[in-house]
Parts: C-alpha cells; sequence; structure tokens
C-alpha cells in the first residue's frame, strides 16, 4: 500500500534503539518525523543526524518526536547512536519493511554497478496519524530546518495537526 500525503499512514512495526517498539499507532496524539537514511556512520548520514540532534530540543518544543530510520541492524544503530550522543531512536528495519512501504528503496549506480539503496526522505506525519508532508531525494544542508519550519507551521494550524 502506497503512502499519500493526508491519508493515513498504513499499519507498521518495527523495533527501535531503546528497546522501543513503534507502530503506525503508537504515537498518535503527537507529530512524528521519521528521515530515511542509507548508512550508519556515512558522511551524509552523520551530518543529517547531527542536524536532527542540534534541532532536536526545537522539535520536542514544537511537539514533536523524531525517529531514524534505515536499514542498519540494532547493534549498528546503538553504536550510532552513542558516538553522535542522539537524542533520539533509531529504527532497524532489516527486513526493508517500512523502506518498501515508504517507497524509499531505488536503483542507484555506485562504482559503475547498479545497487540498492535507500533514497534519503522525510516524513511529516500528523498528531492524527495522516502524512502531513514528505521530502523526497533531498540534499542533507537545510534540510532539518525545512522540516522543522514544516512542523511549526503544523502546530499553527490545530486543524492540520
Amino acid at each position: 500500500m502506497a503512502i499519500v500525503v493526508n491519508k493515513p499512514i498504513p499499519e507498521f512495526e518495527s523495533n527501535a534503539t531503546g528497546g522501543i517498539r513503534v507502530t503506525n499507532t503508537s504515537h498518535l496524539g503527537h507529530v512524528v518525523i521519521l528521515y530515511f537514511y542509507p548508512k550508519d556512520n556515512t558522511p551524509g548520514c552523520t551530518t543529517e543526524a547531527m542536524q536532527f540532534r542540534d534541532k532536536y530540543k526545537e522539535f520536542v518544543k514544537a511537539g514533536a518526536t523524531v525517529f531514524g530510520v534505515s536499514r542498519d541492524n540494532m547493534r549498528s544503530h546503538e553504536e550510532f547512536k552513542m558516538k553522535l550522543e542522539l537524542p533520539f531512536e533509531l529504527i532497524a528495519d532489516t527486513e526493508e519493511k517500512m523502506c518498501h512501504m515508504f517507497g524509499v528503496v531505488k536503483n542507484k549506480i555506485m562504482y559503475g554497478k547498479k545497487v540498492k539503496g535507500i533514497e534519503r526522505s522525510t516524513f511529516l506525519i500528523g498528531a492524527d496519524g495522516l502524512l502531513k508532508e514528505e521530502w523526497r531525494g533531498l540534499k542533507v544542508p537545510g534540510h532539518v530546518d525545512e522540516v522543522l519550519k514544516a512542523v511549526k507551521e503544523l502546530q499553527k494550524s490545530p486543524a492540520l495537526a
């Protein structure tokens, strides 16, 4: 089932760092940011995680919960989280269920070979469980500020949250 802006997020269930189980309904009543990234400990993903970390208090103040999602396993996530002192949890989508559901698995060319990779993407889910906004194939610089702005706009319009 494809995800569509202004429609409910399909059912899912995943494990995150900190022993947390995340589902499509586990955070109803809260705005949720799911940001999908290719791999722990790579330059772009490290920069993106640090930018979410550095703005984390502003996201919380705006009423949002942040989750990073990649295909890395829980051990890799725990180490990445500790190394960067991330205040939010990381979802281990080792079977790519969420990645496929959100449509972020793409064919890429790396070193002249076709590989299956994760397209850097972010999804903003309202407190009502509806997808409010999506950013696909994004570049890291300025992105976290754009997401934070969208969260703040959402909170200004209670009918949208």
